[in-house]
């Protein structure tokens, strides 16, 4: 008999794939914006509020990050993403999680994919 946890899942926009998946008492999440004509800043900003609401959903939040990939169409737009990650993180290196920025060839308008992985605590 199967005693693991079931797997909960975040439904996500596109077939084939959700936004995020918890097991146990772990949580991965990925977010791009869903408005492609958004700036940087302002993909930045959807990104995080969406991964806000898929750890919700999955009953964790940010304070809980263990490991985040950042995704960047152009990598020099790294120090602008660095602004945006240190308001949106917060102050508390209790809740810093270890983070990778690295530049990648995104789909047509995506400027930033972000993919985490967070504890749940229960």
């Amino acid at each position: 008999m199967n005693t693991a946890s079931p797997i909960e899942r975040a439904g996500g926009v596109a077939a084939g794939r959700n936004s995020g998946s918890a097991f146990g008492n772990l949580v991965w999440a990925v977010a791009t914006s869903d408005d492609k004509t958004l700036d940087l800043k302002g993909q930045i900003s959807a990104s995080f509020a969406k991964l806000e609401r898929i750890l919700a959903r999955l009953k964790t939040d940010k304070r809980y990050l263990l490991s985040v990939n950042v995704l960047l169409s152009n990598l020099d737009d790294k120090q602008e993403f660095d602004i945006e990650w240190k308001n949106w993180v917060g102050e508390n290196p209790n809740h810093w999680p270890q983070r990778a920025c690295v530049g990648a060839t995104l789909s047509s308008g995506t400027l930033i994919e972000i993919s985490v992985v967070a504890a749940k605590v229960e």
